[in-house]
């Protein structure tokens, strides 16, 4: 009983601590932007953003609805580009994660 109890307690202090929506666009939009004017091609993206081909399709789906990037497609292949307003985004996060870091919040 005693070696369960202790590897419960091994196993509850090492939680895994899940990105949120926001986060996940957040870091795809840096690694865009990153990539400069040259673009980003989905398998950096995969491996950068370390998310799923399902997960990221969706994701791109929406920023490209939105506008935060745009999708050029070239060779049968495509790449990402950060938008100005995506840009304008990921600057907005910035501020606000540093705000509710600055009160001990984490997004």
């Amino acid at each position: 009983m005693g070696n369960i109890l202790i590897l419960l307690l091994i196993v509850g202090s090492c939680m895994v601590s899940y990105r949120t929506s926001i986060q996940i666009v957040a870091d795809l939009l840096i690694v865009t932007d990153q990539s400069g004017q040259e673009g980003i091609k989905t398998t950096s993206l995969l491996t950068k953003a370390n998310l799923s081909h399902s997960r990221l399709s969706k994701f791109l789906e929406n920023l490209t609805g939105a506008e935060l990037i745009t999708k050029i497609e070239f060779d049968g292949k495509n790449s990402f580009v950060i938008t100005p307003k995506g840009r304008q985004y990921l600057e907005s996060y910035k501020r606000f994660s540093d705000l509710a870091q600055s009160f001990g919040l984490e997004l």
